[in-house]
């Protein structure tokens, strides 16, 4: 642990805190606003912890590392860290599985949760990401933690622009070279926009401080040894109050299967490694394609109007294993039959939205929506064509209702939307290794009221507080339910385990922002009567326990400006998750990492030390975390241990003649460390004990005409 990155963030909050309280009532407040409520909206009118990571600050992160899971964990105090892998598994927000948007869109899949919806666009196209803490309804099915809604740049100026950007890193050995292209058009004239975006990139091989190739995810899948392309394009008009908008994205990322796993020598305190070698069957890979149409009216019956269509195709094909689950004697002898699994899920919906100000007296907002979801996903066995996850035939249309009353410094917020939710199945038969079971097909119906309610009060005109109550409502993995059933004479309508999850998070917070700075200190208690927590057993296979689960945190963070060249900013998230080893049971049992991140610490500062040139120091510090000793459910072991540590990060950029040069050192020192997964979850397995990146430098230019 170095004491020295846990002084410094605590220096920065409290000298945050310091200027806050002596900072003018009367100092200049810069109005920031999200849309990732229905509704733009001054996240001082927001009762919860919301957060938006400007294109700035996810510029500054994308030169040390090109990946949208380690610039959440960095800018949101409550992310759990980064893989550095292609699977997300264990990258929750606040403990629970947050629902991810591009532009609105779902991009989740909680049916069949593979956990690769972190890569599904290129960061070169992203604008910003708005964050909503805390379960939430307001999108829809999956928030159960939160929202995080990806937003892609629009033209802002008249006129056309071109940009072409470039972007290398490297760690000075070996085939571990990434480079990353990409062109793109931007054009402005009048009621018309349009921006065109074409990206390619290719990713090397990584090593960890002792100079030793890190581990390649085989099966899960890895962003190392990779290539991924992006296809982007929005086209939008104004006509007087109206818009209408069309955006299409079409992203690949596929393994290149140049690399081996080794597997680690936990006597020899070796981690997995790689070696050059084919793995077997085809490479890993994610496909995702994102289209909608958006209608805008901004002037209708004295309000504002919203509709949106939109279609998403969504593969992720894993790596062939020849894992128990996958044999079956009447194809192939046992432990011979290699296969791989791949998820496909195909949504369309619409969303509509109304929002209307004063409505019967001055200052009472109405806002009124309907939205329409089907989503048809299922997982089959590539290799030999079987059935894993059956098609899962999802339709839900919810309509809701928001009233909103502003009286001087005070917000009340209050609504309710209502799920109304089937799911369809078809009659099926389990693999072989689940006895070739046949399960009756059904459909399951589900109708809940979800509910919020929160206000905010700005006492200055620099600090508000605010205390809210929300409902978020979701679906267990079903495919992980459906697939291994076991009994005979199991049918769809009556398994329990598909009852959904209704989870309510109570919180309390306080904010400030001023000239010099912003702070904000916000405390949660977030539970599930009947939560879904995934264990896996002793023969390697993950099952899904409906037992009850609370998380409780805080969380504080603070940017100081002490002078227009200089700024320090910090951040401290402590997230406290229990559940039972049953369903009636003591809530005596630690979430682990497949549901948590450790406590965190983020600090750092921004220097700009010339007119044209900026600098950005960073550290962030994981702690320790022991849990679950002796702790056994069934044939799962629960037991974790994590010894944490710190990283060190410089990042700086620099304004030439012929463009924007960045440079950045991710892992400064050239630590060697487990990551917090690994550790945690997998420290028995040696195929997935995997080190972290070491000292990477990277470059990039970026040039506009």
């Amino acid at each position: 642990m170095n004491p020295l990155a846990r002084a410094v963030a605590l220096a920065c909050l409290v000298l945050s805190g310091s200027v806050a309280l002596a900072q003018s009532a009367d100092a200049p407040v810069q109005e920031v606003v999200v849309t990732a409520t229905r509704n733009s909206k001054s996240v001082d009118r927001i009762p919860g912890a919301v957060s938006v990571i400007s294109q700035k600050e996810l510029e500054t992160q994308y030169l040390l590392a090109d990946d949208p899971s380690a610039a959440l964990a960095t800018y949101i105090p409550g992310y759990a860290p980064s893989r550095q892998k292609m699977s997300s598994t264990g990258e929750s927000l606040r403990g629970r599985s947050a629902l991810i948007l591009l532009d609105g869109v779902p991009q989740t899949n909680p049916l069949r949760g593979g956990m690769r919806e972190g890569y599904m666009a290129d960061t070169a196209i992203i604008e910003r990401v708005e964050v909503i803490n805390g379960a939430s309804a307001m999108q829809g099915m999956g928030a159960t933690g939160g929202i995080i809604n990806y937003i892609t740049k629009s033209p802002k100026v008249d006129g056309t622009t071109q940009s072409v950007n470039v972007r290398m890193a490297s760690q000075l050995r070996g085939d571990s070279l990434d480079w990353k292209t990409g062109y793109s058009l931007q054009h402005k004239s009048g009621d018309f926009d349009l921006l065109a975006f074409g990206g390619i990139q290719r990713r090397g091989l990584g090593y960890d401080g002792s100079g030793r190739a890190l581990g390649i995810e085989a099966v899960q899948g890895d962003t190392m040894d990779s290539e991924g392309t992006d296809l982007f394009l929005k086209i939008g008009r104004n006509f007087g109050e109206q818009r209408l908008q069309l955006t299409i994205n079409r992203f690949r990322m596929e393994g290149d299967g140049d690399y081996a796993p080794v597997k680690a020598d936990f006597a020899a305190g070796i981690p997995t490694s790689s070696t050059a070698g084919t793995p077997p069957g085809a490479p890993p890979r994610n496909k995702v394609e994102t289209s909608s149409l958006e209608y805008r009216h901004n002037a209708l019956l004295g309000g504002s109007f919203n509709a949106q269509v939109f279609k998403q195709n969504f593969a992720s094909l894993y790596g062939a294993t020849n894992t128990s689950t996958f044999q079956d004697v009447t194809i192939a002898p046992k432990d011979t039959l290699y296969d791989q699994s791949e998820v496909v899920a195909d949504k369309h919906g619409a969303k509509l939205t109304y929002v209307r100000p004063d409505t019967v007296v001055a200052g009472l907002e109405l806002t009124v929506g309907l939205d329409y979801l089907r989503d048809r996903t299922k997982q089959w066995l590539a290799g030999t064509g079987r059935t894993w996850v059956p098609t899962l035939d999802f339709t839900s249309l919810a309509p809701f209702t928001q009233l909103e009353y502003e009286a001087g410094p005070l917000t009340v917020r209050g609504g309710v939307r209502h799920e109304d939710a089937t799911l369809d199945v078809d009659t099926y038969t389990t693999l072989a290794a689940y006895n070739s079971r046949v399960v009756q097909g059904g459909e399951r119906s589900f109708s809940k009221n979800v509910k919020n309610i929160g206000a905010v009060w700005r006492f200055t005109p620099t600090w508000s507080a605010f205390v809210s109550s929300a409902e978020g409502f979701g679906l267990p993995d079903v495919g992980l339910v459906l697939r291994a059933v076991k009994l005979p004479g199991q049918s769809v309508a009556t398994l329990f385990d598909m009852e959904p999850i209704i989870t309510r998070n109570n919180e309390i917070g306080v904010n400030w922002r001023g000239a010099m700075g912003s702070l904000s200190a916000s405390f949660y208690d977030s539970r599930s009567k009947l939560g879904s927590v995934l264990r896996v057993n002793a023969a390697g296979i993950g099952q899904l326990d409906r037992v009850p689960t609370t998380v409780r945190g805080w969380e504080v963070s603070g940017e100081l400006r002490a002078a227009k060249q200089l700024s320090a900013f910090g951040s401290y998230a402590r997230t406290m998750g229990k559940t039972a080893a049953t369903v009636d049971g003591a809530m005596d049992v630690a979430l682990g990492a497949r549901s948590q991140g450790p406590d965190k610490l983020v600090a750092g500062a921004n220097w700009r030390f010339m007119p044209k040139a900026n600098l950005r120091l960073q550290a962030t510090t994981l702690f320790d975390r022991d849990i679950n000793i002796g702790r056994v459910v069934g044939t799962s072991n629960l037991e974790e241990h994590f010894k944490g540590y710190t990283l060190v990060d410089l990042a700086g950029s620099y304004d030439v003649a012929w463009g924007k040069l960045g440079v950045g050192i991710e892992n400064l020192a050239d630590r060697q460390y487990i990551g917090y997964y690994p550790q945690s979850a997998s420290y028995k397995d040696a195929s997935s004990y995997f080190a972290g990146r070491g000292r990477t430098l990277s470059v990039s230019l970026t040039r506009s005409f």
